[in-house]
């Protein structure tokens, strides 16, 4: 998977994705990460991106210039697209994640400001968001969106269980509640145990359990 992230802020990114399972991920060559700088496409010498909106309006608008042009300097492969972080898109969730997960290269368009000059939209492919709330900027949603498909890639996770089992898995269900040591939590005079099922060595009736612990949390 080649990953490539359209920004004003390689390093911010770059800082996340040098660390944990996407920079071991990258180390196995599992996934690639290629960061654009788009002030290296700026419309003057400034490194200005952005200008104020046509008819007035509050704040600035990301120019479509750096933007196309940036994009006009990657390979695009045929298995690929083009994805606009936006608050006004479609909200990513785990379907889309295994969907991605099969191209052969994302390009995420991460915007600052008050969004991107409209006409991007005709370079674009999607455009989507991570939730109902409004971010800084696109760039944390990039992080998220790549976070959730490179765990999807075969042999970046050590285990395929580890996915198969987690929350919002294939069988629609939400992961059952997990504990591990101490038996036994004492704090301000209280005690917090495990499940006793859990100690029992009884592994049918935990998978009994646990099954059911995920079809109530579902419900909820």
């Amino acid at each position: 998977m080649n990953f490539h992230l359209l920004t004003i802020f390689p390093d911010m990114l770059k800082s996340y994705t040098d660390k944990g399972m996407l920079r071991i991920a990258q180390e196995k060559k599992l996934i690639n990460i290629k960061y654009h700088d788009l002030r290296a496409q700026a419309v003057d010498k400034h490194g200005t991106v952005d200008s104020p909106p046509f008819g007035g309006g509050v704040g600035q608008v990301f120019r479509v210039e750096p933007i196309v042009k940036t994009l006009a300097k990657i390979r695009r492969k045929k298995n690929s697209k083009i994805v606009l972080l936006s608050a006004k898109g479609k909200t990513w969730n785990q379907s889309l994640a295994k969907k991605y997960s099969k191209l052969d290269q994302i390009i995420f368009v991460c915007p600052r400001y008050e969004g991107v000059d409209e006409r991007v939209k005709q370079f674009i492919d999607d455009e989507i968001s991570i939730g109902d709330y409004v971010l800084t900027g696109g760039d944390l949603g990039a992080l998220v969106i790549m976070d959730s498909i490179s765990r999807l890639i075969p042999g970046v996770l050590g285990k395929e269980q580890s996915f198969i089992d987690e929350s919002h898995s294939t069988t629609g269900y939400l992961e059952y509640p997990q504990y591990t040591r101490p038996e036994i939590f004492k704090y301000k005079k209280k005690q917090y145990k495990v499940p006793e099922i859990l100690l029992s060595g009884h592994h049918a009736e935990i998978e009994k359990w646990r099954k059911h612990q995920s079809s109530n949390l579902t419900k909820k």
